[in-house]
C-alpha cells in the first residue's frame, strides 16, 4: 500500500513509517516540526530514517537517501491547501494519523494550539479522505480521554464524556468525528489510545525521558501526587505492533451492534476504538526505580501534589485488540528501560 503517515518528525509515527516500510509498503510522512519541544531530536529521528536536515524545506516533498519508499514533507494539517494537493497527487491507500500538538500540562497555557492541529487538522484529514476515495484511516486517540472514570482496568466500552484536560477533549473530539465520517460516507476509521509510551527517541516532556535525563545530569525530578500514580507504560515497539495490525485490518461494521443498547467502540459503520496499552501497571516509584536500575543512578526527588489535569491511574483493557489481532504488548518496563538508557546514552554522550 501506498500510506501516508503523519507526525514522522515524532516519536511513533518515525518508528511507525519504519516498521511499514519494512513491511514491503510505499510511505509518505508529514510533519510540521514544530517547537513544542526540541527540534534537534525532531530531526534527528528524520536523520535516522534518511532525511538529512539540510534537505528538510517548508511544503518539498524529498526523498530518503536510507528508503527507496520512504518520501517526507513539512507542512501542517491545519494546512488544507497543501494537504489537499498531497492527496489528489499520491492517491493514498491508506492513513495512519499519529500528528496532533501532544501533552497535558502544555494545553492549560496553549489551548489554541489544541484546536488548531488536534481539531481543524483532524477535520481536514477526513475531508481530504472523502474526497480522494480514502476508505482506510487509522489515528492517535489518547488513554487521556478516561478522565474522571476511575473503573479499572480502561475499556474501551467505558463512558468516556469527562476529560481533565484539553488535549483529552480534542483526543475525544476526534473520535467523535472519525464516527460520524465512518457513518456518512463509508471511511473505515480506526481509533487507537496510545497508554504512556517510552522508548528510544521518545519525547523530551514525558516522564521516562525526564527521568533518565535526570539521572545523567544530577537533576531532582518533580514526583506527582507524592508518587501515588499508576501508569500503564507501554514500548514503543508494542505500539508500533498494534498500530500497524490496524493499518493492514481495517475495521469493519459490528453486525451485531444494537442501537437501543450502544457499544462505544464499535458501530454499525465501519468504527472501532482499541487500546494500546501493556496492560500491567507500574507503580510510579517503580518505575523511577528500573529508570534508576538501567541508569545505575539514584535519582533526587521532590515529592508535590497532582498536577491540574493529570489522572491518578491508567491501566488499559486489551481484550479487544486481543480478540481482534492476535495481540497484546508484552515488554516489561525493566527491558523497555534498559534500551531507553542504552539510547540515551549514544544519542547524548553521557
Amino acid at each position: 500500500m501506498k500510506i501516508l503517515v503523519t507526525g514522522t518528525a515524532g516519536f511513533i509515527g518515525h518508528f511507525t513509517a519504519l516498521r511499514l516500510l519494512a513491511m514491503g509498503h510505499t510511505v509518505i510522512g508529514l510533519d510540521n516540526i514544530n517547537d513544542y519541544y526540541d527540534v534537534n531530536l525532531k530531526y534527528g529521528r528524520l536523520a535516522e530514517a534518511g532525511f538529512a536536515r539540510e534537505q528538510v524545506q517548508p511544503l518539498q516533498l524529498v526523498q530518503s537517501a536510507k528508503y527507496p519508499g520512504y518520501q517526507f514533507i513539512q507542512a501542517s494539517l491545519e494546512d488544507k491547501t497543501t494537504l489537499d494537493a498531497l492527496f489528489a497527487e499520491q492517491e493514498f491507500d491508506a492513513v495512519c494519523n499519529l500528528a496532533a500538538q501532544a501533552g497535558v500540562r502544555y494545553s492549560l497555557q496553549n489551548p489554541h494550539a489544541y484546536i488548531d492541529s488536534n481539531v481543524v487538522g483532524f477535520m481536514n484529514i477526513l475531508e481530504a479522505c472523502r474526497h480522494n476515495g480514502v476508505k482506510n484511516l487509522s489515528y492517535a486517540s489518547s488513554s487521556s480521554v478516561y478522565g474522571l472514570n476511575e473503573t479499572m482496568p480502561f475499556s474501551t466500552s467505558h463512558n468516556v464524556d469527562h476529560p481533565v484536560s484539553l488535549y483529552a477533549a480534542t483526543k475525544k473530539s476526534n473520535e467523535l468525528m472519525a464516527h460520524t465520517y465512518a457513518h456518512l460516507y463509508g471511511i473505515h476509521c480506526t481509533g487507537l489510545r496510545f497508554f504512556t509510551v517510552y522508548g528510544p527517541w521518545g519525547r523530551p516532556d514525558m516522564a521516562p525521558f525526564i527521568f533518565t535525563k535526570a539521572a545523567f545530569n544530577g537533576d531532582t525530578i518533580k514526583v506527582f501526587n507524592h508518587g501515588k500514580m499508576q501508569r500503564d507504560f507501554t514500548y514503543i515497539d508494542d505500539i508500533v505492533e498494534g498500530v500497524v495490525r490496524v493499518i493492514e485490518n481495517p475495521c469493519s461494521g459490528n453486525t451485531d451492534w444494537n442501537g437501543l443498547n450502544p457499544d462505544p467502540a464499535s458501530s454499525s459503520a465501519p468504527y472501532k476504538i482499541y487500546n494500546i496499552g501493556n496492560s500491567d501497571t507500574v507503580q510510579l516509584m517503580d518505575f523511577i526505580e528500573a529508570v534508576e536500575a538501567a541508569a545505575g543512578v539514584e535519582i533526587k526527588k521532590e515529592f508535590l501534589p497532582i498536577q491540574p489535569g493529570d489522572v491518578v491511574a491508567t491501566y488499559a483493557d486489551v481484550s479487544d485488540l486481543e480478540q481482534d489481532m492476535n495481540y497484546r504488548p508484552s515488554t516489561p518496563v525493566i527491558e523497555g528501560m534498559r534500551r531507553t538508557v542504552a539510547w540515551y546514552r549514544e544519542f547524548y554522550r553521557v
